[in-house]
This record gives C-alpha cells, structure tokens and sequence, in this order.
C-alpha cells in the first residue's frame, strides 16, 4: 500500500460520537465542563475510536532520525556527530526519551531515515533513504523521490505498527540542525516572516540565533520557491526525519488512530501532513508547547491547543510522552466516573 493511495480515503470525525462523549460528560458527578481542556480531549478521543468505550493502550513512540546537510552553516549550538551519537545513546537506553517511554510504559522505536553514519546494531530500524540531506543554501535538501519514499517509509511503519495492536502512536525525531529545517518548512509554507518562526533550538546565543535566520533568509532568495506544495516544500528545506513523520501522521489518519505530537519539529512535519489533507489535524494530539517560537504559531494555524507548556526545547518526543498520564486520566474519567443518576447526586439547579 502506498501513502498517496489512502489520501482521498482519509475520514473526517463523526459528529455523532462527539456528542455522546459530550452528552456522559454532562452526566458525570461533576459541574458541566469543569474538567475543561480534557473534555475536548475526551470528545476528540471518542471521535477518533467511534466509541466512549475506547483505550489509548499500548502505544508505540518512534524516533526518526537524520542529519542535515544546513549544520554546515553553523546553524547549531552542537555539531552534526551528535546525531550519531545520539542514536548510540537511544539504543543504550540512556536517553530522557528511553527514560520517559520506560516509565510511561510505552514501547519504543528508533528509525534511520538519513543518518550520514550507518549503525549496525538489530535494535536501529535500517530505512536510510539518504545520508543526511544536502546543505539547502545551496541545493534542495532532497530529490521529490526521496522525499516520497521517506513519507512512504514512516507510512508503512505506521500501518504495521496499528495492525499489531497500538492504538496511539506517537513521534518524535532526532537530527542536529532540524530546527532550521523545521523553521524553514513553516515559514514558506504559512507565508510568515522567518525570525517569527526561528528560535535558539538547542541553546544558541542572540548573534548565533540572527546567523541562523539570515541562512534560512538566504535559502529563500536562492530557491524563489513559489508553490505551497508540501512535497516541494520537504524537498526544499526539510529533513529526511520531517518526511518519515509526515508519513506515519497520515497512517494514523488513515486507521484513525490518534498521533501524539511533541514539539517544532513534529509539528512541521505536521503542517506537511495538513497540506496534503487537512483531514490529518483531526487526529492531532499537541502534547505540549516548545520554547521555539515558530511551534505556537504552528499550533494555532492547525488549531490544536497543547496539553503542557513546559518550556521544552529537548525534541526526541519528550514532551508528547510527558503528557501521556493527562490523556490516559482523561480516558479513565470518561469511562469510570459515575454519573448523577448512579451516585445519587443531586445536579445542579437551572
């Protein structure tokens, strides 16, 4: 099966489970709406399962990783080994994410996409479509191929992953120089300034952070790109890791399972995803909202309101593993509180 097969068989949420979520949440021993943000949550939920009676277990987080070709640019506080490095780590258990997912119950997945070094260890998923993408000030990123068997790989990944049993899935990335990427992708595509959506990523100074911008400003006026097409946009300025995540967004979508966002990164790779069928916000979970500025403007032009804001900065899906205990709770008060009736409650007076 091919990612762009399922795109005009992606489903909006019916109407109709929203209701009934909304209708027991009224009938909960609680005031109406008092468990606020989670009431969303809890109806989005019930859209997406077609059912009040639904689990978010098990749930399976991948980690996408590549490198990129822009760090030449000296656009990062760290240089581009750590990539390799970090992938060493993930596999040694040693990393806040392998913490997270192991005291979160959640299995774990690591995937080379484009990683410039090939690591041969079982526990690394070997998709390498490119190693490391090309410097963007001077070249496209990636070829339109590349970018289609990137979003073809996390698709298929995420299509074997539901079919083994998750019912959430959830994304994270690992790729020294991403933020670049990511800010690039977003501005383009929403059409905004580029010191808007730009931040310090991973810990860059004030004249480090106006070098950064002033890269992506240059890559601009070199490519003139004039489409808002997704495609072009991840061959431009993307990373091989924005494609694959892309792709499994849309599996999500297309077994209509929910998607666990973490921060910028997956959140450009989220816009992508929307471009290519808005359909795909739907079934959009924003765990939380990053230090990095382009991610709330982000997340309000797909109008998802995050979970947590924790001035987050790390990437690796941290932050979408740390909101997991307020989306479990919410499946658990939706299913399991009593109602006025059960309890013997009086409700509320008009």
């Amino acid at each position: 099966m091919q990612w762009e097969e399922v795109i005009p068989k992606l489903k909006p949420l019916n109407e109709e489970y929203i209701m009934q979520a909304q209708e027991r949440l009224d009938q909960l021993t609680k005031p109406k709406g008092s468990l606020g943000q989670l009431e969303q949550l809890a109806m989005q939920l019930s859209a997406i399962y077609q059912s009040i009676y639904f689990s978010v277990d098990p749930i399976t987080h991948y980690v996408f990783v590549g490198d990129h070709g822009i760090t030449a640019e000296g656009v990062s506080a760290f240089p581009s080994e750590v990539t390799t490095q970090m992938v060493y780590n993930f596999l040694q258990g040693g990393a806040a994410i392998n913490v997270l997912t192991k005291n979160n119950n959640v299995a774990i997945k690591v995937v080379d996409v484009g990683m410039k070094d090939t690591i041969a260890d079982p526990r690394l998923i070997q998709r390498k479509i490119k190693k490391g993408t090309n410097n963007f000030l001077f070249s496209k990123a990636m070829s339109k191929k590349e970018v289609y068997d990137a979003i073809q790989v996390g698709f298929q990944l995420g299509i074997e992953e539901v079919e083994q049993g998750a019912k959430m899935l959830s994304i994270g990335e690992m790729g020294i120089g991403n933020t670049t990427s990511s800010a690039a992708i977003a501005a383009h595509l929403l059409e905004l300034p580029v010191e808007q959506m730009t931040g310090k990523g991973t810990g860059l100074n004030d004249i480090q952070l106006k070098h950064k911008i002033n890269v992506i400003r240059k890559a601009f006026e070199k490519h003139q790109l004039a489409t808002k097409d997704a495609m072009e946009t991840l061959a431009t300025f993307g990373g091989v890791e924005h494609a694959a995540m892309t792709g499994m967004i849309i599996a999500a979508s297309y077994k209509q399972i929910p998607v666990l966002l973490d921060g910028l990164n997956t959140g450009a790779a989220a816009l992508a995803a929307t471009y290519i069928h808005p359909i795909t916000a739907s079934y959009m979970i924003a765990a939380h909202q990053s230090e990095e500025p382009g991610h709330a403007i982000i997340l309000k032009v797909l109008q998802l309101k995050p979970l947590l804001q924790l001035s987050l900065r790390l990437g690796e899906g941290t932050g979408a593993i740390l909101a997991l205990p307020l989306i479990r709770s919410t499946q658990h008060l939706l299913q399991e509180m009593a109602t006025f009736s059960q309890a013997k409650v009086s409700q509320k007076e008009r």
